[in-house]
């Protein structure tokens, strides 16, 4: 049978990342962009964004 591969699934992550500027959570979110998806992460606060939630160390 053939599935999805392990690198395209897109799931809930049960750990919560938080925004070291304002204290926001930060969430995954997937667009669609000039053809591609791309994932970003997001404060829910502030609404700065950055590609994967560690880099807003």
């Amino acid at each position: 049978m053939a599935g999805v591969s392990k690198n395209s699934r897109t799931s809930v992550s049960t750990h919560k990342f938080m925004c070291p500027d304002c204290g926001g959570e930060i969430i995954m979110k997937t667009m669609f962009e000039k053809g591609k998806i791309k994932n970003i992460a997001e404060c829910s606060k502030c609404k700065r964004t950055e590609r994967r939630p560690k880099d807003f160390k």
